[in-house]
């Protein structure tokens, strides 16, 4: 039997009011069970920038933080490209590689050798390493191979296949980037009145995203964040754009006008847009997290599980490419010694973000959080002159920090425990 009207009005305003505190005991019940969400990652990421701020007051100029934005979004691209994997349990060794052939593959068809229009090869570029994915994905499906394995082959593979296509080039073991439209990737940037109006449209929109989001859980009678912490996020969130506003707007040369956001923050905020709706919206992202919960348990609802596992290769081989395009962007084209760190470094954007390693659980978001934190550890540790193996060593402690509260929030969370 349905409640009276009156005893419905009377709960719902009860619920409002004591909302804050409701929601202020829910967080708190959530970190007792070791679910801790994005707490400890925040505050490692600013307890990070305090200490860089505090050792070199550079570190906070508009000009190095738009340099350090630039340097987070090919680890930010690499990371979602590696959550696509993540998501089902699974891993792609070699996504380092396959990026970097998407860059040359990209650098080289531009080239005044070839001179294919742009809108053709880079796309032929991005197409290309979604087929690597998707042969990936084949073979893990059809043949039941470990991902591990099949990745870490690609891995030497793509490193033999981009050693000869650069060396083949006659250029030296290099190749240089002779597209305006494939530089300006990176090195190109907003107008300070395209920035505004990117920011302002971002802002409006998240806001209306999360207000409409709390009155359709209202609507359905779902437990739903109250209304005065949607404002204050709002509140936060505009701040935060005004901030980055000034930074981006803010001249960075001496020597000429240089302001405006990088074309490059925008790709990264596309992808990221895109992806997070089709994890959260669409009835893939439901599956590709049911499948990496509980394989059997998805198969046995009458979930397709193969599709979904080869669209998550797929996915993460047209994101790969994309970032291979911006990683030779900012480097003005590339050699036949592709740094070998970056398929670590995508494990590392993704996991110290908090996308868990064992499947069914993570965010693209995470992606950004720890892409930002990889930034922030080289640059801050450029300014301070630390050696290369002292980057590394930092780097590797802050990766095992992240795994290690994957591993206690899990522990945490587990009935048994």
């Amino acid at each position: 039997m349905s409640a009276p009207p009156e005893e419905i009005s009377t709960v719902s305003h009860s619920n409002e009011a004591s909302g804050v505190a409701g929601q202020l005991l829910v967080q708190f019940k959530r970190l007792r069970s070791g679910d801790s969400g994005l707490i400890p990652i925040v505050v490692g990421l600013l307890i990070l920038i305090v200490y860089f701020q505090t050792r070199n007051s550079a570190f906070l100029s508009a000009s190095n933080l738009t340099n350090l934005s630039i340097q987070a979004t090919v680890y930010v691209l690499l990371g979602m490209a590696e959550i696509w994997l993540l998501l089902l349990g699974e891993i792609d060794l070699s996504i380092g590689y396959l990026a970097a052939l998407g860059g040359v593959v990209g650098t080289i068809l531009v080239d005044y050798q070839y001179h294919w229009s742009w809108f053709i090869a880079l796309p032929a570029a991005v197409l290309l390493t979604t087929a690597i994915g998707a042969i990936y994905g084949a073979l893990v499906i059809r043949l039941r191979l470990p991902s591990f394995i099949v990745t870490l082959s690609g891995w030497l593979v793509l490193q033999g296949i981009v050693i000869y296509l650069v060396d083949h080039q006659g250029t030296g073991g290099s190749i240089s980037i002779q597209e305006s439209v494939l530089y300006d990737l990176v090195g190109g940037n907003l107008t300070p009145l395209a920035t505004w109006l990117f920011i302002v449209v971002c802002v409006v929109v998240l806001a209306y995203l999360m207000i409409r989001t709390g009155q359709k859980r209202r609507a359905a009678g779902l437990e739903a964040t109250p209304l005065l912490v949607t404002v204050v996020k709002i509140v936060l969130l505009a701040v935060v754009g005004v901030g980055l506003v000034w930074v981006f707007n803010t001249n960075r040369s001496t020597f000429v006008q240089l302001n405006g956001m990088p074309f490059a923050i925008p790709i990264d905020l596309a992808v990221l847009a895109v992806s997070t709706f089709i994890l959260t919206k669409t009835r893939t992202g439901r599956y590709i997290y049911a499948i990496g919960g509980n394989k059997e348990a998805a198969r046995r609802a009458g979930v397709n599980v193969n599709r979904y596992r080869f669209l998550a290769f797929c996915a993460t081989g047209f994101v790969a490419g994309l970032a291979g395009l911006l990683y030779s962007s900012r480097l003005g084209g590339l050699s036949d010694s592709v740094d070998p760190t970056l398929t670590l470094y995508s494990i590392a954007a993704a996991v110290i973000g908090g996308t868990s390693l064992f499947g069914g659980r993570g965010k693209m978001v995470h992606a950004l959080i720890g892409g930002l934190i990889i930034a922030v550890i080289y640059n801050g540790m450029a300014l301070l002159s630390m050696s290369p193996p002292t980057v590394y060593m930092v780097t590797g402690l802050v990766l095992l920090a992240a795994v290690t509260i994957d591993s206690v929030a899990r522990r945490g969370s587990s009935p048994l425990s």
